[in-house]
């Protein structure tokens, strides 16, 4: 995971820049005003910086910054989640971009989507750590510090957070019950009184519909049993004369008789035929309706009063006649749940249990913790000795919380004693940005085979110090960049020597006269001559190159600048 490429237009002096990168130890270097944060400057406004009108170049309308990163694992289900990536779309590159206009306002987006600033800001977390005597970002923060030691001691969160939320979840499941208890009590009351009216009813699914078709049909029988007689007489006539079977039997007969002489007689026999059989079906069917069919006034009374009995509760409980057997169903489920709400002998043991379950997952981790904790203070405090902090010393304080969190029983306090004799203190409170500075550097070296954020940025980590300790300093930067991409803004020729690839940042009068910075790769001679003007300033010797080749190629120390190949990383 790293930073690939970084695209700005019209940033503070620089008009244009389409700067690709590569992973390993990158320094930048320049002369002093020539502009070398402002690559920094640029990351930490396309990571949801605060914006403002002077990053626009004067005279243009906006300025825009933006960056493409490999995409982190860990960062997925957050873009998922805040619809910057397809589900089923596996994209490797990540692109993040930035405006913002001469009045100062200010837009942003992530792979194409508009995005806020505070999105920006989360994702940065995934992506980019800038270390620098004044944007001191992750060993201030308490979440970041404490997931650094739990990392280093092999620590996995997640079995804490589970137990963790299953202990509020049946917590405040039990504070709920427990502050409710009255109302709890009269909601049961009530709901008890309610299922005992509809139990008095006990209404079936789709009874409603049922009593309404059988009340129509009784309510309606006499007119159906006169209406039966008609279609009967219809059918059969009077004494079997006259009516529609007779006639159909006559049409039948008379159409027998010439069939053998007109054969379109023989389809129109067998349509009657049919209609014949079809009448006396449905005579047959009448009269058997009517064999059976009478008014009964006493079972239509006691429909009428079980109607009433499902209006009336109806109107009682204002729903709808036929939602009554599904109102039942729903009081009983309220009941149940109101009967488990109100059990708080059983709230109580589920609470403890799941409490019980926390304390112990805890205390796993306060045990894991303690026993890391001493051997990174060791390996960050040997780091320390060679970057020119001799005598200080590096301390990881398990500080006991007065209430249980999420992340356990304590606090992570990462502290410090800059030299021999003084008292450790937290690492925010370290005076001298130097200091803190290469502190990040010994701590980043010592855990950067732990940490997920692919690229780190350190500005002026050599300040304040020179001779083999910068060396050192270039020597760590270097040996951080074979697990990260490390990017480094120095001035020192020791650190910028060791570094896989060079930057130089210079500047020069534009059109109109106005300053205009820019950033190119460097390497070969013109790495060597820039590695001899850091040693020797403006005028360059033959003793400062040959000394600025004795640095980029110590196991050669004979040969030119135009011999020597760029120092890269595969």
């Amino acid at each position: 995971m790293a930073l690939r490429h970084l695209n700005l237009r019209d940033f503070v002096i620089v008009p244009s820049l389409d700067l690709p990168l590569t992973g390993g130890f990158t320094a930048l270097t320049g002369e002093t005003g020539a502009g070398k944060s402002i690559l920094i400057d640029a990351l930490q406004l396309v990571l949801g910086g605060r914006g403002d009108a002077l990053w626009v170049r004067e005279g243009q309308p906006r300025c825009e910054i933006g960056a493409e990163f490999d995409t982190p694992a860990d960062a997925r289900p957050w873009l998922l989640d805040n619809g910057f990536v397809e589900p089923d779309v596996e994209a490797d590159a990540l692109l993040l971009r930035r405006t913002i206009d001469a009045a100062g306002k200010s837009r942003a987006w992530i792979n194409g989507s508009p995005a806020t600033l505070a999105q920006l800001r989360e994702l940065g977390e995934w992506l980019v750590d800038i270390h620098g005597q004044h944007a001191w970002q992750s060993l201030t923060r308490p979440a970041a510090v404490r997931a650094l030691l739990d990392a280093y001691a092999g620590i996995d969160a997640r079995p804490l957070t589970s137990a963790w939320q299953s202990w509020r979840q049946a917590d405040a499941a039990l504070q709920a019950a427990q502050a409710a208890q009255h109302s709890l009590a009269q909601e049961h009351e009530r709901l008890l009184w309610q299922i005992g009216e509809l139990d008095k009813l006990a209404p079936l699914e789709d009874e409603w519909d049922e009593l309404n078709q059988r009340h129509a049909r009784l309510s309606h029988a006499q007119a159906l049993i006169d209406a039966a007689h008609a279609a009967s007489a219809a059918l059969e006539g009077d004494d079997g004369d006259g009516g529609a079977l007779p006639a159909l039997a006559q049409a039948q007969h008379a159409l027998q008789a010439q069939r053998d002489i007109e054969p379109e007689f023989a389809a129109l026999l067998d349509v009657l035929e049919s209609c014949v059989a079809q009448a006396r079906d449905a005579a047959h069917s009448l009269h058997a309706y009517l064999r059976r069919a009478e008014p009964d006034p006493d079972q239509l009374a006691r429909l009428d009063e079980r109607l009433g009995q499902w209006i009336a509760l109806a109107r009682r409980y204002r729903r709808q006649p036929q939602d009554l057997f599904a109102t039942l169903t729903e009081w009983r489920a309220d009941l149940a749940r109101l009967d488990n709400a109100a059990d708080l002998a059983r709230l109580q043991a589920v609470a403890d249990a799941a409490h019980d379950q926390y304390l112990t997952a805890a205390q796993a981790t306060s045990r894991q913790r303690a026993q890391a904790a001493p051997r990174l203070a060791t390996a960050v405090t040997a780091a320390m000795q060679k970057l020119g902090m001799q005598g200080g010393r590096f301390e990881v304080a398990l500080q006991p919380l007065t209430e249980a969190a999420q992340h356990g029983l304590e606090n992570v306090v990462f502290q410090v004693a800059a030299h021999a004799g003084s008292a450790p203190r937290a690492i925010e409170r370290v005076a001298s940005g130097g200091e803190l500075s290469r502190l990040a550097l010994a701590i980043a070296v010592t855990t950067s085979e732990l940490g997920s954020v692919g690229t780190l940025v350190f500005d002026e980590v050599d300040s304040g110090v020179g001779g083999a300790v910068a060396s050192t300093v270039g020597r760590l930067l270097h040996q951080l960049g074979r697990d990260r991409q490390v990017l480094c803004v120095t001035h020192l020729p020791q650190v910028a020597a060791c570094a896989d690839a060079h930057l130089l940042v210079s500047k020069r009068a534009g059109d109109g006269g106005a300053p205009v910075s820019g950033l190119v790769a460097i390497g070969g001679e013109a790495r060597t001559r820039e590695i001899a003007r850091m040693l020797g300033g403006e005028r360059i010797s033959d003793t400062t190159l040959a000394h600025a080749l004795e640095m980029l190629h110590p196991a050669e120390p004979t040969a030119t600048p135009a011999d020597r190949p760029r120092k890269t990383r595969p």
